[in-house]
């Protein structure tokens, strides 16, 4: 089907609906932030008719159906103007009534200060982290770009945006722009709402860039709208965008606040109320006589008009899809198994496959899954930042350009625009997405990991040289306290496997995982394989531990004729230190178990044991779970990795010393 591009103008006398929907968006907006005292007026009310232009002439979306596949989608990058998207989506018949309107930011509703992923019907993404809503678009139309090279009978859509000054200052912008034009990301379109202020003053007293010419460099199509109250004008240079074959970026010069009358065009307007006079004044200039939250009944018939037409459109696609379906029923198959994020029949038997006898680091054992996972998920995308050999996440072919059937993605050195772009492309849905990158890097990424989390989308982090093993690059390679850290942000599951069962295990538990994201940590180091034959000496994550020896030996009390009951935790790499220590503990006459904690939100520690964690990173979320908790609270230092761990008392004997000492003054 050939790609359509999608205009709807509206009837002469739009004009006059055009100012009072315009209007609408602009009042509704200021009536929230006043009623809730809290808020953003400004940003809604200059960027009233881009929004509106966009929206009631070019959106193809069905408020029936939010979830409609084939939707074009649109993000409010500059998530603080929430109140200009809750406007549209209360105009355009979505479930958000006049009473959510008057409940802006307040708990419990479905108005929330920033734009919420799965709060609001009808919003894209989680926005007010700047920057990152512009990269989630870019990910939404990666998305499309390899939804339509696999699907192209029923894919027709696009992504817009609107971002701010505060978004183009962001870094992570400069990444996913640079990104987007690299890939000709042709039905991307974004706005930019070009007010000059930020909330300290004139963007000039910080910011200089000249936007046109850095999107240019990246390869996008670019212009500017002088007036950013001429609908006809944006409406113009949104129908060239869309005839462009690269992404677009289109600079529409606004006044922050527009026509409220002492505070228009200044900071005061951008992050407070502006006060019951000031609004009052301002509705009276417009000519506005509504009472508050009202909408003119001219603006609701014209929305009630243009959402017919959305739910025209999606109902053509209904009539596609089942020509597809007929036509194609196995890729129609595939295509709602996967929309479903449904995994095929036989993942565990697939992964099972990948373990083996020989010591190999569990970088190379998560490599040896994607290969496994590759033909029989065709929905597994993803790639690393510039690193796809060292991490193991080569995954064949990668897309570019001129082929976006491809499902290796070459992200470049752009780690937090990476994790960005993976939000989108799992919001967008019809995929499952995993990025690489070393550990300690993740700090790099991690306002995007953490919005993965308050989003609830699984992406899979590979986030591999996992601690100072890494040896020879020094401290700056050396991670110390970060998986301690992303055992912090709340809906990350973290694990660390120990070899390669627990490595199939862990990227098991990941795919199966549709609600949230998973950060799998893995070894640059060589591990022995714990799996290959029965040991009761260890057990794996979460389960009752079983002891060495005798079965009766599991009721026996703490202590009897001298021996005491040892449980030793460990994760990873330090699951072979943990075995070898135990064997020499035992020759003492203590009865020792071995605990491999992938995920230790699942460990419950056992009362009648002293317990022992070693792990080659931060001991602080081990105090308080075990009685002795021995790793690394300082940096690494440059060597080779075996003497760096030595250096740092992770060796047989230095930790035998420390878990003597503690037994011999614990008896």
């Amino acid at each position: 089907m050939p790609e359509s591009t999608v205009h709807r103008p509206l009837a002469a006398s739009a004009v006059d609906t055009d100012q009072l929907a315009v209007d609408a968006l602009r009042f509704l907006a200021a009536d929230m932030v006043e009623a809730a005292n809290s808020g953003h007026p400004g940003m809604p009310m200059g960027a009233a008719p881009m929004a509106w232009t966009l929206w009631s002439r070019h959106l193809r979306h069905d408020p029936a159906d939010p979830a409609w596949a084939d939707r074009d989608r649109f993000v409010l990058s500059a998530g603080h103007g929430s109140a200009l998207l809750y406007g549209l989506l209360h105009l355009f018949g979505y479930d958000l009534p006049t009473e959510e309107l008057r409940r802006f930011r307040q708990l419990g509703s479905r108005t929330p200060g920033h734009p919420e992923y799965g709060e609001t019907p009808g919003v894209e993404c989680t926005t007010g982290p700047l920057g990152q809503g512009l990269a989630m678009a870019v990910g939404m139309a990666l998305a499309e770009r390899m939804t339509h090279a696999r699907y192209p009978e029923i894919t027709d859509h696009r992504t817009y945006a609107i971002v701010g000054d505060g978004c183009l200052m962001e870094g992570v912008s400069h990444e996913a722009a640079s990104f987007a034009g690299q890939l000709r990301l042709g039905r991307l379109i974004v706005l930019w709402d070009d007010n000059a202020i930020t909330i300290d003053g004139a963007v000039d007293r910080s910011c200089g860039d000249d936007q046109l010419a850095r999107f240019a460099a990246y390869g996008w199509h670019t212009e500017t709208v002088a007036d950013g109250t001429d609908i006809a004008a944006i409406d113009a240079a949104l129908t060239r965008a869309k005839d462009d074959p690269r992404p677009s970026f289109l600079a529409v010069r606004t006044v922050i606040g527009h026509g409220a009358p002492d505070v228009a065009g200044t900071a005061k307007a951008h992050g407070a109320p502006l006060g019951a006079d000031q609004l009052a004044r301002a509705k009276a200039l417009a000519g506005w006589t509504y009472p508050a939250f009202a909408v003119p009944e001219q603006v609701r018939a014209t929305c009630a008009v243009l959402t017919e037409i959305g739910a025209e459109d999606r109902a053509d696609w209904l009539v596609r899809f089942a020509a597809f379906a007929s036509a194609a029923p196995e890729r129609a198959d595939e295509f709602t198994r996967t929309g479903a994020r449904a995994l095929p029949a036989g993942l565990d038997d697939t992964l099972s496959g990948i373990v083996g006898d020989a010591p190999r680091a569990t970088r190379q054992s998560s490599q040896a899954c994607l290969d496994a996972l590759r033909p029989i998920l065709p929905e597994l995308v993803g790639g690393s930042a510039d690193l796809a050999g060292s991490t193991g996440t080569s995954f064949g072919p990668v897309l570019g350009r001129d082929d976006y059937t491809h499902r290796a993605i070459a992200f470049g050195i752009r780690e937090f625009g990476m994790a960005a772009v993976l939000n989108g492309i799992s919001l967008h849905g019809g995929f499952r997405v995993f990025g690489s990158t070393f550990l300690v890097f993740a700090d790099y990424l991690r306002p995007a990991l953490r919005l993965s989390a308050l989003m609830g989308q699984p992406v899979i982090y590979v986030l591999t040289h996992d601690s100072i093993a890494v040896g020879e690059d020094g401290p700056t390679h050396q991670p110390v306290e970060h998986v301690e850290s992303l055992r912090l942000i709340p809906g990350l599951q973290v694990l660390r496997p120990a070899d390669d069962a627990e490595t199939a295990l862990a990227w098991e538990l990941a795919l199966r995982r549709t609600d949230g994201p998973t950060a799998l940590i893995l070894s640059r180091q060589s591990l022995p394989q714990h799996n290959t034959v029965a040991d009761s000496r260890r057990t794996t994550t979460g389960e009752s531990p079983t002891t060495d020896g005798d079965p009766s030996e599991t009721t026996e009390p703490l202590v009897t004729e001298g021996r005491h009951l040892v449980d030793i935790v460990a994760t990873g790499s330090e699951v072979a230190l943990a075995v070898a220590v135990a064997d020499e503990l035992r020759a003492d006459g203590y009865i020792v178990r071995v605990v491999s904690v992938l995920d230790r939100t699942r460990y419950s520690p056992d009362p009648s044991a002293h317990t022992v964690s070693i792990e080659a990173g931060s001991t602080t979320g081990w105090a308080g779970v075990v009685d002795l908790a021995i790793g690394i609270d300082t940096f690494g230092h440059s060597g080779p990795g075996a003497e760096v761990m030595a250096h740092h008392g992770l060796t047989v004997s230095s930790v035998l010393t420390r878990v003597r000492d503690y037994l011999g003054g614990a008896r």
